[in-house]
């Protein structure tokens, strides 16, 4: 692994000053001296000038860059890697317009690089989970009280409210990792095929009394705990875990994007996820593991068609 140790911006300013020196972190991170073809991962690799890649099977040349996050982009490495750095070492996220202010870039060119980073997120987000796994649901929009006059004298208007919003669903492993996805809404089509997909059918469960998880029951070990009866703990029965993550999503929503899209929700549950699943890890840890999965790469006009 590179010998360079980061733990501030400072260090990583010093730790690389050039393109040069980030381009052969990459190749270190991504490749460790064995070179693979983005085209074909079995194809021979004959070593060209400047940086640059033949892959013999297809005929195409490529770098380090090809078919990640920094493809095809007219900002530095050194700039990137300074943004990484500042996304995965903020506890609550950052700002677009922050991170243009920062980096001394455009606002827009901020925010598709904080798409871009985000995307590569989801690496944290596709664990099995086992043993005691405790599972909630919580909805993530605009308080009712700032909905238009129509909606808001509509007699069924509170039973309605969840549905308007975007719903979001939470797994988290006691002392493990936490999945989290923004679904369609809270009825069981919903919510039980991430559930399966997600949690081995020998864990045990908790959830609260919501009937969509009533079914799970004849998969797992499915204990309730009843909320509705003012019940928030029954021996080891409890979703207070998963909760206390929907109130570090929530003030990282609500405090520092103020707003986020259906369509683009998932990037910043994702966001969330990274964090609290690498929370224990260091700030050069998280800024690593990033770089070490960038080949999920996000265009601009599918970001915003």
């Amino acid at each position: 692994m590179f010998n360079k140790e980061v733990k501030s911006i400072l260090d990583l300013i010093k730790a690389f000053p050039t393109e040069q020196d980030c381009i052969e972190h990459l190749e270190i991170l991504r490749w460790n001296g064995n070179v693979v073809s983005p085209f074909d991962p079995n194809s021979k690799v004959y070593n060209c000038k400047g940086n640059k890649y033949k892959c013999k099977e297809t005929g195409k040349y490529f770098n380090v860059k090809t078919n990640t996050i920094f493809d095809n982009t007219k900002i530095n490495l050194q700039t990137w890697f300074v943004g990484i750095w500042l996304v995965t070492s903020h506890k609550k996220g950052i700002s677009s317009h922050q991170l243009g202010r920062d980096l001394n870039i455009t606002q827009k060119s901020a925010w598709f690089m904080l798409q871009r980073i985000r995307n590569c997120f989801g690496l944290e987000d596709n664990d099995q989970l086992q043993g005691e796994v405790e599972i909630d649901e919580t909805y993530i929009g605009g308080k009712a009280k700032n909905r238009r006059a129509a909606i808001r004298k509509d007699k069924t208007f509170e039973t309605k409210d969840r549905f308007r919003k975007s719903t979001v669903l939470g797994m988290v492993q006691r002392d493990g990792k936490l999945v989290a996805k923004h679904v369609g809404n809270s009825t069981e089509h919903s919510l039980l095929p991430p559930i399966l997909n997600n949690i081995a059918f020998d864990a045990t469960i908790y959830t609260d009394e919501l009937k969509a998880y009533n079914k799970l029951q004849r998969v797992y070990d499915h204990q309730t705990v009843r909320h509705n009866k003012g019940e928030y703990v029954r021996g080891r029965v409890t979703t207070n875990t998963i909760e206390s993550f929907w109130a570090i999503l929530k003030r990282g929503i609500y405090g520092i994007y103020h707003f986020t899209s259906r369509k683009h929700l998932h990037f910043y549950v994702d966001e969330f996820v990274f964090r609290y699943n690498t929370r224990q890890g260091t700030e050069n840890e998280r800024f690593n593991l990033l770089l070490s999965n960038i080949e999920n790469r996000l265009t601009y006009k599918n970001l915003i068609n």
